[in-house]
């Protein structure tokens, strides 16, 4: 809806992707102008067609072409839900080789509140590339939505019972949150 603040939604590859139908009605009913992009490998888990009818716009996947006109607002806020061991390094290493990376990657330079909340297999997460690119993102002002010892991670090969383990609660209380302080800093009261 116009004047709603825009939220970019980076999608990657994991069992999660398939639950986000329900959280962005939430958001739009929240008030959020929901944007959502998707890395190659969460293709695999989505409705684009049926994320395209709940967001209001195309889902995004890879780069336009330089004469075409951006299809998307830009953003006042970014999400990443969930995050792979794979975009997290990348993203922290500067990689900018798909568009939700490379939106990612603009995100950081233009200083834009980014939630991400990685979900890899519990072996992903302990591996020391992994933990230096979430200590890099942490300081970069990145907010991760990222503790073991609260938020459980699937073990390898979990199959569909991973997608119970991720904290969609956690995140959308956090992005209400983000949305007061975005509505501080517009001079606009909070509603929500």
């Amino acid at each position: 809806m116009a004047g709603d603040p825009v939220l970019y939604i980076i999608v990657c590859g994991s069992r999660p992707a398939a639950d986000l139908e329900d959280y962005v009605a939430q958001l739009r009913s929240d008030g959020w102008d929901t944007c959502i992009i998707a890395t190659p490998s969460a293709r695999k888990f989505m409705h684009a067609d049926r994320l395209a009818d709940v967001s209001g716009h195309v889902v995004r996947y890879d780069y336009k072409q330089p004469d075409e006109p951006d299809a998307l607002a830009p953003p006042d806020v970014v999400i990443v839900a969930p995050a792979t061991f794979n975009t997290i390094n990348k993203w922290a290493a500067g990689i900018s080789d798909t568009l939700a990376l490379g939106l990612l990657n603009e995100g950081v330079g233009l200083g834009l509140p980014i939630i991400a909340v990685p979900f890899p297999n519990d072996a992903l997460a302990r591996h020391p590339a992994f933990r230096d690119s979430v200590a890099t993102l942490r300081s970069w002002g990145v907010k991760l939505i990222f503790d073991p010892e609260q938020h459980p991670l699937p073990i390898p090969n979990m199959g569909p019972p991973a997608a119970d383990l991720f904290p969609w609660p956690v995140l959308m209380n956090e992005l209400v949150h983000v949305r007061r302080e975005l509505e501080k800093v517009r001079g606009q009261p909070s509603t929500h």
